[in-house]
């Protein structure tokens, strides 16, 4: 399994126009073969902070995700309105229920 977690600061001003494209990327990408999960975030309005952490089945899984319409689409809306990008990719190897 394929774990991301991304955090973008975007322009605080600009985060209401976004969130259209932010939940059509959302909503599409849980439609893709091999999406475990796909969750988005806005943590502060007034900061302009958006967290996604995604879960893919495997690293083609998120090659193709990359590659989508929606994915175009998005990087496309949202094109000038980032003010920075921080996504790590994390290879699972072990997985268990937090509470067992």
């Amino acid at each position: 399994m394929i774990i991301v977690i991304a955090r973008a600061e975007f322009d605080p001003a600009r985060l209401e126009e976004l969130e259209p494209a932010l939940n059509a990327m959302m909503r599409a990408t849980w439609e893709e073969s091999g999406c475990l999960s796909y969750s988005m975030a806005i943590e502060s309005r007034e900061l302009g902070i958006c967290t996604v952490v995604e879960r893919w089945a495997d690293e083609a899984a998120l090659k193709a995700h990359f590659a989508t319409p929606h994915m175009a689409a998005f990087n496309a809306a949202i094109m000038g309105a980032v003010r920075t990008m921080d996504a790590q990719v994390f290879d699972v190897v072990n997985q268990r229920p937090l509470m067992a």
